[in-house]
C-alpha cells in the first residue's frame, strides 16, 4: 500500500522536481509541468499517462484507477487510488509520468543511472 510519504520520496529523487501545495494539493512538477498531484485526503493521485492509453489503463483495473476529471480530461492524465498501489508500481508510474516532462536526454541518463 502506497503513501502520499513513498510519493514524496520517490518524485524527489527524480532531477529537476520539486513539490508545492497548491488548493491543498500536493504537486510534483517539473519546470511548470505538473506530473503528479495527491489529493488532499491524500487516498488518490493523478499523474502523467498517455491519452491513448488511460481508457485500457482504468479498464484494466478499475478498482485501482480512475479517468481524470472532467476539467482535467484534455490532458495527459490519469488518477489511481493510493491504497490499491504498491510502492514498486507508484515507483514506475511516477518515473514514466516524469519522463513526460523531462528533456529525452535527462530522462535517459536518469534511468541509465538506475540501470532501466
Amino acid at each position: 500500500m502506497a503513501t502520499v510519504h513513498d510519493v514524496r520520496a520517490i518524485a524527489m529523487s527524480l532531477p529537476r522536481t520539486s513539490e508545492h501545495l497548491i488548493r491543498d494539493h500536493v504537486k510534483f512538477r517539473v519546470g511548470r509541468i505538473v506530473y503528479a498531484s495527491v489529493s488532499p485526503d491524500e487516498e488518490r493521485i493523478g499523474f502523467g499517462f498517455p491519452k491513448e492509453e488511460r481508457a485500457a489503463l482504468v479498464a484494466s483495473r478499475p478498482d485501482t484507477f480512475m479517468m481524470p476529471l472532467p476539467s482535467d480530461e484534455r490532458y495527459q492524465w490519469v488518477r489511481a487510488r493510493l491504497a490499491a498501489l504498491d510502492v514498486d508500481e507508484l515507483r514506475e508510474l511516477l518515473v514514466d509520468a516524469w519522463c513526460m516532462c523531462v528533456q529525452k536526454k535527462v530522462a535517459a541518463s536518469y534511468l541509465e543511472s538506475q540501470g532501466l
